[in-house]
């Protein structure tokens, strides 16, 4: 760019494998265009839809909120166990994982909800038994269609982070969730009976607890899970 005539004089200037000005304007021209259409090749959205996902779902995960992502049809895709715990406090009975789809639509029964197709929603739960917010973000997020619906529980936490306890022992879904009840100091044999499940499987389920906290009675892993409380 010419600063003072204000013209741009860079095409005048000859470089390795540009065409010469004096070969001809045409020629240039068609070379220029033939360039662009190489170097500008458009990302597609299959390139970029689990990097959009795990950015979102990371950050929520920081700020210890619970995340769902659903398909367009509203069915729960994925969750993390902060989500799971969530519903299961507002559900009493949401049974296996496969019926987080069922509990979601539970919590916001009543409530206007129009989760957007690609986007990010916030489903903000003030107290047991309230009605919660839910509040859409403007602009899209996840370029397959699929929803991100965050939970953000404004009761303090009293127990440990969902998060923290899968990570540090290596738990399970369903041995969180266990570790989650006997830590609010539900029995056994009333988990079994409220999520629907067997004794057997909550014995076994709680053997596999004692063995990855290396504990060996439940006095001692509910005391492990009260100092583990503290942690973000």
């Amino acid at each position: 760019m010419n600063l003072v005539s204000g013209r741009n004089d860079v095409g005048s200037v000859a470089r390795p494998g540009m065409i010469a000005p004096s070969s001809g304007s045409r020629a240039a021209t068609t070379f220029a265009r033939s360039a662009s259409r190489t170097a500008a090749r458009p990302i597609t959205a299959s390139k970029c839809v689990r990097p959009c996902l795990n950015s979102v779902t990371a950050m929520l995960e920081r700020i210890g909120c619970g995340w769902l992502v659903l398909s367009e049809a509203k069915r729960v895709l994925e969750w993390n166990a902060a989500a799971e715990t969530i519903l299961w406090a507002c559900e009493d009975s949401i049974g296996p994982p496969g019926d987080l789809s069922a509990a979601l639509r539970n919590l916001i029964a009543g409530v206007p909800t129009h989760f957007v197709a690609g986007s990010l929603s916030w489903i903000v739960i003030r107290n047991a038994g309230d009605r919660p917010v839910v509040m859409n973000e403007e602009g899209v997020v996840t370029p397959d269609g699929s929803i991100i619906v965050a939970l953000l529980d404004r009761q303090p936490r009293t127990g440990p982070n969902p998060e923290t306890l899968r990570k540090m022992f290596g738990l399970t879904s369903a041995e969180t969730q266990l570790a989650l009840r006997l830590a609010s100091g539900d029995a056994p044999l009333e988990i079994a009976e409220r999520s629907r499940l067997s004794r057997t499987t909550i014995r076994s389920q709680l053997a596999s607890l004692f063995a990855k906290t290396e504990t060996r009675r439940q006095a001692e892993l509910v005391a492990l899970l009260g100092r583990i409380s503290v942690l973000p």
